[in-house]
Formats: structure tokens, C-alpha cells, sequence
């Protein structure tokens, strides 16, 4: 292992936090830190713990297969309320957002308390304000989400289809729909 990968890897060890590739780089120095990235991911890989990118940024984590032996035997789940749960969605899916935005795709309004609890997670913050009136504050969500998630990406938010299929959005019964059409036909 050449001397730049050992440094990497030990920036890596000792950071608190993921790292981008120019973050790393100051710390290293020159070199191909890409190159060096891929070598010591692959180096890693089928270990008890391997070097993982998420949102541009690297980190070691401990193998997921593995994870079960470092749990704590009294976890204490982050139970969100559904309209926190609701609120995240919207961010998530169409960010940056603002909290009118926020209410009127949920048709309802949202208390203060909501977006507090999504900040105070670190899955949310606030992403500048939206020029026009009254400039509206907007909110988008953070590396700490995409990494609590397991997402490199907001692309990579499951969709519709996706959402259907693990049983978490009911299918439309469209039988439904086409009655309710057919009684708004007769009555006109």
C-alpha cells in the first residue's frame, strides 16, 4: 500500500465526519485521490468494515452484515410523527421547499414544532430564502439524511412504483374512480 493511500485511509479513520475528495486532498496533499479512493474501497471490500461514498462524501462504516454485533441491546428508535414523516417526504421529493409549499401539498398547516424535530434530527435545514414576496424561507434536506438513509442521492428516493410494490402506498382501485366519474357524468 502506497504512502498516499495510508494517509487517506488514516484522514479517513480519524475524521468525525465524511469527507469529499477536496477535503481530503487538503489534508494529503498531492496526488490522485480518486485512484486512491477505489484502491483502498477495494482493499476494504468483504472486511468488517468497508470505505463507502454517499453524496460525494467518503466514510468507513462497519459492513452491514456485521451491524447486528455492534447494536446496543437498548436502542431507542427516532419515531417520527406522521406529519413529520409527511413533512421529510416533501422535502425529500421537492426541495428546496418553502412551508406554504409544504402545507399546500399536505392540506394542512404544519406546526413550527414539525420542522424543529426534522432540524434537530440534522435531516433538514433551511436552504436560503425563495426571491418573491415576503421571501419565503426554504428547507431542503442534508448530507445526514442522505447518509442516515443509506442514499447516495436524492435520485436515489424510491419512486412511485418502487413505493407500491413494498406495500407502502395503497393501489388506487380504480373501479372507484371510474364510478365516481360515471355518477359526476349522470348528474351533469
Amino acid at each position: 500500500m502506497d504512502e498516499l493511500v495510508r494517509a487517506i485511509e488514516a484522514t479517513l479513520f480519524a475524521s468525525a465526519e465524511p469527507l469529499t475528495v477536496e477535503d481530503i486532498a487538503e489534508h494529503v496533499g498531492e496526488g490522485d485521490v480518486e485512484i486512491a479512493l477505489g484502491q483502498l474501497a477495494q482493499h476494504y471490500e468483504g472486511r468488517g468494515i468497508e470505505l463507502v461514498e454517499r453524496g460525494g462524501r467518503w466514510h468507513f462504516q462497519t459492513a452491514p452484515d456485521l451491524a447486528h454485533l455492534l447494536r446496543r441491546t437498548r436502542e431507542e428508535p427516532r419515531r417520527l410523527s406522521r406529519a413529520a414523516t409527511e413533512t421529510l417526504a416533501i422535502i425529500a421529493y421537492h426541495e428546496p421547499v418553502s412551508r406554504g409549499e409544504i402545507e399546500a401539498i399536505r392540506g394542512v398547516q404544519i406546526s413550527k414544532g414539525t420542522l424543529d424535530v426534522l432540524m434537530d434530527a440534522g435531516w433538514v435545514r433551511p436552504a436560503g430564502r425563495r426571491e418573491g414576496p415576503g421571501r419565503p424561507l426554504l428547507y431542503a434536506t442534508t448530507q445526514e439524511f442522505l447518509t442516515h438513509f443509506g442514499l447516495v442521492s436524492r435520485r436515489d428516493l424510491p419512486g412511485i412504483d418502487d413505493l407500491k410494490a413494498a406495500g407502502l402506498l395503497d393501489p388506487l382501485d380504480e373501479s372507484i374512480f371510474q364510478l365516481q366519474l360515471e355518477s359526476e357524468d349522470q348528474g351533469d
